[in-house]
């Protein structure tokens, strides 16, 4: 064999030199004055010196304490498929550290020609005791195809002390032919090995399903009690599951008191579960289950289930009932259950699933202004175009942008809103926490959020519709509020297709503090806003509103005119203020709107009309559900069949402006009723057919 050598730099680079010895360059260190030649400087305030015996050199490591190494790196020249590493050492003193592999060692590690770590590095020949004087060792190992550089590191690893001598050190090229075959052997055998183990492992739980109805081990009982705020708290449970299994059903019931969400937004109590390869590793490149999760208390049992398909290749499941890092909180589940399902539930809902993720994909358009609608004004209670077209707006309202920061399904509904329902305006709820980065969910400083709401802009607008830029908040203007809007109102300043929602539904108020601003305390005993968290409840109190004048202003500085929408008190239901002196004007802009909220338990509908009468007035949201509310009495819940009919009806007969709430599957009142854009019989049916252009006549005023 034609071998080379490699030769080790002062610099702590090992070159190619020419094989005239076959070995490295002084190998046995003797070349060269107080060091060696091609050898680091001796530093014994590190540990590293060289010594000399009865005329012969050698490196000396020592430690009285931790960790003492000799560092090279060696070049691996291009082709190198195997390498031999020998030499001599003597270990004396040794007292290893409180880690077994805490000892004498030759660790080696490869790298890249980037210097980037690669994989498959040479076990360390190691020594746990002291030698009986100077020992020959050898190790044979392969290279991998990109590995450039070894790191060399002789050392002392984290020891309580110890002296490693080392000498006649060599590193050559050799034949990788026996290695390869060792490795595949040694690959079969635990292959094989680890078949047997998980066989093994799955009838157990196959045995343990027999009796108990389960594959998980415990009896399914499980209490999780925070008492340090902030620490994970996990139960883990490892069931290997039964060849041939397709799907699994984990179900229980569980109770939660005192529960204090922790730091980031998925900080909550919530059942984990993984699924596990041979290894023994959470697998990747598959679908997991997805959280089952609660954020508020349970103070009674209720039921919960996941059912989900088995991967390929998963040989377990890693089932994990947490308190994920809350501050407070008390978990009880009971009759935790594993067992294996009939899979064409679970195989229905994932071929949905990803016929919806398809479906809601929309290609990314550049703005077209060609197509863009003509920009707006107010003129007494009309809506015109600047080429004097009264402009009547009529359309949807999304959800999900102002509920989460990567919503998937809000560009697919506005295309379909405006493409197949005929709508012309698309009102768009925008959180300011979102749009400049502020939630655990994001660390991009808000960037993907105002892109995702610049796509849905472009969208409609090429489209000739119109935006509504809802700033979906509750209570009372605020400072922050402010600020959002001068940065908004400058990012979309004088687009055509853009209207400004300065806020969404006040309430605990009363007009002054509304629109001049003022302090804003505790809210009355009725209270439309059971969907907030408590911690969101307690943000809506004690602070100074700046009032839609202060939003308005702040608009108003950037120098964007677009029309603005104001909003009434009583989470915008109330707009009699307008009419008794309350009325906002707006010498820098294109005009006030008035924002009217509406649904099926409000009455008092005639109301609004002195105000339309003088004002556009527009209806930003409306509807009804055959889910009851449970913060509103039932027996003040209209049925939508009736209420409905007759809520478009009075919107067409004095053409206010409108966008029904909402386009989404599970914010009610909804309009879909799943992902394929199927209407609600109840609300969403009558909102496309309105928005087709048929006529609703008024049976009954509320």
């Amino acid at each position: 064999m034609n071998k080379r050598t490699l030769a080790i730099l002062s610099s702590g680079l090992l070159a190619l030199v020419a094989p005239a010895t076959g070995l490295l360059p002084n190998p046995s260190f003797e070349s060269g004055a107080s060091s060696p030649e091609d050898w680091p400087a001796a530093n014994p305030g590190k540990g590293i010196t060289y010594e000399t015996e009865d005329g012969n050199r050698f490196a000396r490591i020592h430690s009285d304490g931790g960790t003492a190494m000799l560092y090279r790196e060696i070049a691996i020249p291009a082709g190198t498929e195997a390498l031999r590493l020998s030499w001599k050492w003597r270990v004396t003193g040794l007292k290893k550290g409180d880690k077994p592999w805490f000892d004498a060692r030759i660790m080696m590690e490869f790298m890249d020609g980037a210097r980037r770590k690669v994989g498959g590095a040479p076990g360390a020949p190691n020594r746990g005791k002291d030698t009986d004087g100077w020992e020959q060792g050898a190790k044979d190992f392969l290279v991998p195809p990109e590995a450039r550089i070894l790191k060399f590191m002789p050392s002392l690893l984290n020891v309580t002390a110890g002296t490693l001598d080392i000498d006649d050190i060599s590193l050559e090229p050799t034949d990788p032919a026996d290695l390869r075959a060792a490795a595949e052997k040694r690959v079969a055998e635990a292959a094989a090995k680890a078949k047997t183990e998980l066989a093994k492992r799955r009838a157990k739980c196959a045995a343990r399903l027999e009796k108990t109805g389960s594959l998980l081990p415990g009896d399914g009982a499980i209490v999780l009690e925070q008492t340090e705020p902030g620490k994970m708290l996990c139960k883990y449970l490892v069931a290997y599951i039964p060849e041939g299994t397709e799907a699994l059903r984990l179900s229980w019931r569980e109770k939660i008191t005192g529960l204090v969400k922790g730091e980031k937004p998925w900080f909550d109590a919530r059942v984990i579960a993984e699924f596990l390869g041979p290894d023994g590793k959470k697998m990747s490149g598959v679908r997991h289950p997805q959280p089952a999760y609660s954020q508020k208390d349970r103070p009674e049992w209720f039921e919960r289930k996941l059912e989900f398909l088995v991967p390929e290749g998963a040989a377990a499941i890693a089932v994990m009932p947490s308190l994920f890092q809350v501050k407070a909180g008390h978990y009880e589940i009971e009759n935790l259950v594993l067992a294996p399902t009939d899979a064409e539930g679970p195989r229905q809902a994932a071929e949905m699933r990803a016929r919806q993720e398809a479906a809601r994909y929309v290609p990314p358009e550049e703005p077209n202004p060609a197509k863009f609608p003509r920009p707006l004004h107010v003129e007494g209670p009309k809506l015109l175009d600047d080429a004097g077209n009264e402009v009547w707006l009529q359309g949807v309202s999304l959800s999900g942008t102002e509920s989460v920061a990567h919503d998937k399904q809000a560009e697919k509904s506005t295309v379909i809103a405006i493409e197949q329902w005929g709508a012309n305006c698309i009102r768009v709820p925008v959180k300011d926490d979102f749009w400049f980065g502020k939630t655990g969910y994001q660390n991009d400083g808000g960037k993907e959020y105002r892109a995702l709401i610049d796509r849905i802009v472009t969208l409609a607008a090429n489209r000739g519709a119109y935006v509504v830029l809802d700033l979906h908040r509750f209570r009372a203007p605020k400072p922050e509020h402010a600020e959002f809007w001068k940065d908004a109102a400058a990012h979309y300043k004088n687009h055509p297709a853009v209207l400004f929602e300065l806020f969404n539904e006040p309430h605990g108020i009363g007009w002054d503090v509304l629109v001049n601003g003022g302090w804003v305390g505790e809210a009355g005993q009725h209270d439309e806003s059971a969907f907030l968290t408590d911690a969101e409840k307690k943000a809506n109190a004690g602070f100074e509103s700046v009032g839609l004048k202060g939003l308005l202003a702040a608009a108003r500085s950037t120098g964007a005119r677009n029309p603005a929408i104001v909003s009434g008190v009583f989470w915008t239901n109330d707009l009699t203020g307008w009419d008794q002196g309350w009325a906002m004007d707006d010498p820098d802009g294109d005009g006030i709107i008035y924002s009217w909220h509406t649904y099926n338990w409000h009455p008092g509908w005639a109301r609004v009309l002195p105000i339309a009468e003088k004002h556009p007035v527009f209806v930003g949201e409306c509807g009804g559900d055959e889910k009851k509310m449970d913060f509103i009495k039932h027996s003040d819940q209209e049925n939508p069949n009736t209420f409905c009919p007759d809520l478009l009806g009075f919107i067409q007969e004095h053409r206010l402006h409108w966008t029904g709430w909402c386009m989404h599957t599970g914010s009610t009142p909804r309009l879909l009723l799943d992902w394929d854009y199927t209407p609600t019989p109840f609300w969403g049916a009558y909102v496309r057919r309105a928005l087709s252009g048929e006529r609703f006549p008024v049976k009954r005023i509320r």
